[in-house]
């Protein structure tokens, strides 16, 4: 996907849900199952998306606008040249964010 392919995706996941952009938590990772299941611990039935963005640079640009602009949950600085899958999940008092 494009970054705006991207953003579009999981902007539009999150206002049908709701839009409380604040409640959310935005990231990148080269295995979006792993981080969002293992890392993260969000269950499967919990609201989650991760779209695969045509590069690291393109993650990272569509994770720093949900960060910045939208005030999502998460930190830039993540991943390296091989997360190019951007990820968002809702948070719960199960999931975990600092990781």
């Amino acid at each position: 996907m494009t970054v705006q392919e991207a953003f579009d995706a999981i902007n539009n996941f999150i206002l049908e849900r709701g839009g409380e952009f604040a409640k959310w938590y935005v990231g990148i990772t080269a295995d979006p199952e792993d981080r969002l299941f293992n890392a993260h611990k969000v269950t499967r039935i919990s609201p989650w998306i991760h779209c695969a963005c045509v590069n690291a640079a393109a993650a990272r640009n569509v994770e720093s606008y949900f960060l910045e602009k939208k005030g999502a949950l998460g930190g830039s600085g993540g991943g390296d040249d091989t997360a190019r899958y951007v990820y968002a999940y809702k948070t719960t008092p199960y999931t975990v964010e600092s990781i």
